[in-house]
């Protein structure tokens, strides 16, 4: 039988040779207070300097912190705006109008340039929201580049890395390695630029993470806009992510007064209907849908290009009505 003292050296020596694992628990707590701290000073980031200085994540957003204040370019906003926004399609002779949803997204995504934070817009289907964001992007200040991100159907985590990969337009073809790919799209997101993910809603857990991951690295300068209908229930499945979002910016519908004054701003043709009319048809057809009112107006100007004497009246909207909306 050997004795104790040799015992003890044995046990000694393998000690010193090896590492100690911490406990899975403790390192999960510990990781969770982190995040905890990190969405706290993202928050606080607008407010009052803080007291005391911040540890963990609250360090690293002030070390993130770009010298820019809120950008003018989507913080101040005219009434309305005649000219082309990319990936924005129009009727013809159609003026964008920046209503007060499209202001309350301009802010957001503002202050989330601003602290190189998270936004999501989100709403029903057809409400303007990818407009809205267009817009507010539109004129980003020098130095700010935005880019992108098409999600793909049914996505994985090493789609999305393609899809930010060629989002960026980075040189060469695609690495042969995920941890080459992550190197070169952690490189080129090292300046200020918005990263905007619309269909946000088709991401699983996994491609969430992905995103995480790159807006966490301690090399990327990353304000991630998650757009789109049901993005917020998607960030619900991830709520590591989900406590980084700055603002959930909700686009609504068209209030009934509202849809009047933002239709006659729209397009000409709709200066020439009465406001009863124009309540009428957002009651009967539109429910304050940006999306049906710009369909509506289109087959409208078609009407009155192809048919003879062709007059804006009851009839012929209900008419129009039955092409814009599904049959129930």
């Amino acid at each position: 039988m050997p004795s104790l003292a040799p015992l003890y050296r044995v046990v000694h020596r393998d000690l010193e040779a090896g590492r100690v694992l911490p406990d899975r628990a403790v390192v999960q707590r510990e990781r969770e207070e982190q995040q905890t701290r990190k969405a706290l000073a993202d928050l606080a980031l607008a407010g009052p300097p803080m007291s005391e200085p911040c540890e963990g994540g609250a360090a690293k957003v002030a070390a993130r912190q770009p010298p820019h204040p809120v950008p003018a370019a989507v913080a101040g906003v005219p009434s309305g705006e005649g000219g082309a926004v990319e990936g924005v399609a129009l009727p013809a002779a159609a003026r964008l109008v920046r209503t007060l949803s499209v202001r309350a997204v301009a802010e957001a995504v503002g202050q989330a340039m601003a602290a190189e934070g998270a936004v999501c817009v989100f709403g029903d289907p057809g409400r303007g929201k990818t407009v809205a964001v267009r817009m507010a992007l539109h004129a980003v200040p020098p130095g700010w580049k935005v880019t992108w991100v098409p999600v793909p159907v049914r996505p994985s985590v090493p789609g999305m890395r393609w899809a930010v990969f060629d989002a960026l337009a980075l040189s060469g073809s695609f690495p042969h390695t995920s941890a080459l790919a992550d190197a070169a799209v952690a490189g080129a997101l090292g300046e200020a630029r918005v990263l905007v993910v619309d269909e946000a809603r088709r991401l699983p857990v996994p491609c969430l993470e992905y995103l995480q991951s790159l807006w966490d690295h301690p090399d990327t300068r990353i304000t991630l806009v998650l757009c789109g209908a049901g993005s917020e229930r998607a960030l619900a499945r991830l709520p590591q992510l989900a406590s980084r979002i700055g603002a959930w910016q909700e686009v609504p519908r068209l209030a009934g007064a509202e849809a009047a004054d933002v239709m006659t701003g729209f397009h000409p043709l709709w200066r020439t209907v009465p406001a009863p009319d124009l309540a009428w048809i957002d009651q009967s057809c539109a429910h304050g849908t940006f999306r049906t009112w710009a369909a509506l107006t289109a087959h409208l100007q078609n009407a009155l290009l192809t048919t003879a004497d062709a007059a804006i009246d009851r009839a012929l909207l209900g008419r129009l009505f039955q092409r814009v909306a599904p049959p129930l």
